[in-house]
């Protein structure tokens, strides 16, 4: 297998040899198309070379778009999606997949996720296996999964997942999770790795007071607390700025002190979703979107 080179950044290599770029881009809550095209061009001329998309963030044609206009072949490039729980079972989620690869306008995925632990999810692994086996998608992860559903997972699959991509950000760490993934090999995936802009956390003096030690910004401090964790994050933004800011946090290094300081900020609270929270599993089950 030939390995893709991501123009020299940083990758983490993936359970079955598959390299990733260590920091992508994300798009979730860009529903308007052409501020999302514009925000994915504008990373991959910054230089990133994964962008995370989904069905349900209803903007995977703004992102196959942004890809054929950004000047970078569709080859250096890490794409990930995500399959919809509606899409749950092992017939939907093949034709949910063809129709994630017609909006992208593309023939494979990099990546492609299980987005939450409902419904037929077992089904759905059985189908992204076939996928994986047929080298249509070159590497099969989950999201949200907890520790119970991937040892539910585990149990009833062939191939392990390589990323579990998690809410993850300093005041909500889940310690537990992160040993439980890599201890089974699987990479820890941070969504919302700047806890959404909180502002206490941006704000909070001891990150300031490193951040200015290295000419940074709090948010560039975070971010450079996540890789140095060993995951792989996917900050989002629609402002050219904040894209170029987010990429720039290759040129220095935290130290263990520092690190620790940041570890230290977990409150064990979350900012958004349950996955163990049987409402908002319901909520999901029932949700309609075209997708």
């Amino acid at each position: 297998m030939q390995k893709k080179t991501y123009s020299g950044q940083p990758v983490v290599t993936l359970n079955n040899g598959v390299d990733i770029p260590a920091l992508g881009f994300g798009v979730w809550q860009m529903e308007n198309l052409d501020e999302c095209k514009k925000a994915v061009i504008k990373a991959i001329q910054t230089g990133y070379r994964m962008i995370d998309t989904a069905a349900i963030y209803q903007n995977e044609t703004a992102v196959g778009r942004a890809v054929k206009e950004g000047g970078v072949n569709r080859d250096e490039l890490f794409i990930t999606s995500k399959v919809w729980v509606q899409d749950h079972g092992y017939e939907k989620t093949k034709k949910a997949f063809q129709r994630t690869l017609d909006r992208l306008q593309m023939d494979y995925l990099d990546m492609y996720l299980v987005h939450w632990p409902y419904g037929d999810f077992l089904g759905t692994w059985k189908a992204l296996e076939e996928l994986y086996n047929e080298g249509k998608i070159k590497a099969i992860g989950v999201c949200n999964f907890t520790v119970e559903k991937l040892e539910e997972l585990k149990a009833n699959s062939t191939v392990l997942p390589v990323i579990n991509q998690i809410e993850l950000h300093p005041v909500f760490q889940q310690k537990e999770l992160q040993v439980y993934n890599r201890e089974n090999t699987i990479i820890t995936q941070p969504w919302s790795p700047l806890g959404n802009g909180n502002a206490a956390l941006l704000e909070n003096p001891e990150l300031k007071k490193v951040a200015e030690k290295y000419g940074k910004t709090v948010a560039q401090v975070i971010l450079r607390w996540h890789l140095q964790e060993g995951f792989v994050v996917i900050p989002k933004s629609v402002t050219p700025s904040r894209i170029e800011e987010n990429f720039n946090v290759f040129d220095f290094e935290l130290t263990e002190d520092e690190m620790n300081t940041v570890r230290s900020l977990d409150t064990g609270k979350r900012l958004f979703f349950d996955p163990k929270d049987p409402e908002w599993e319901d909520k999901m089950l029932k949700a309609v979107a075209d997708i």
